[in-house]
């Protein structure tokens, strides 16, 4: 698994499945996973569907930042998103903490 899974596949698929998650999101998000199977995504939750895209597209009300490493152990529960944030290994500019505790039910 690696971040281009979790966001091509594993959030679409949930989002589908619970398309209230992105209607209480509401923001375009923007993805730059560094390391090693990284790249730049976004996540647009305005849109009823094709939330993903690859590359920045439109104007993010967040960045966020992750390896491609921790952003893995995030989603698989190895790594805590609340701990990753304090050690610096996930970073959010700026920093919207509602924004995202919302986005944390699309990760966890």
């Amino acid at each position: 698994m690696n971040a281009k899974d979790i966001l091509e596949t594993e959030i679409p698929n949930l989002l589908k499945s619970k398309p209230e998650v992105a209607k209480e999101v509401n923001a375009v998000i923007h993805f730059n996973v560094t390391g090693d199977n990284g790249g730049t995504w976004t996540l647009d939750c305005t849109k009823a569907a094709d939330w993903v895209t690859t590359g920045a597209t439109g104007t993010p009300k967040m960045t966020i930042t992750v390896s491609n490493e921790d952003f893995v152990k995030i989603r698989q529960k190895q790594l805590n998103a609340q701990m990753a944030a304090m050690q610096g290994k996930l970073k959010f500019k700026p920093m919207d903490m509602g924004l995202a505790m919302k986005l944390a039910k699309l990760l966890s």
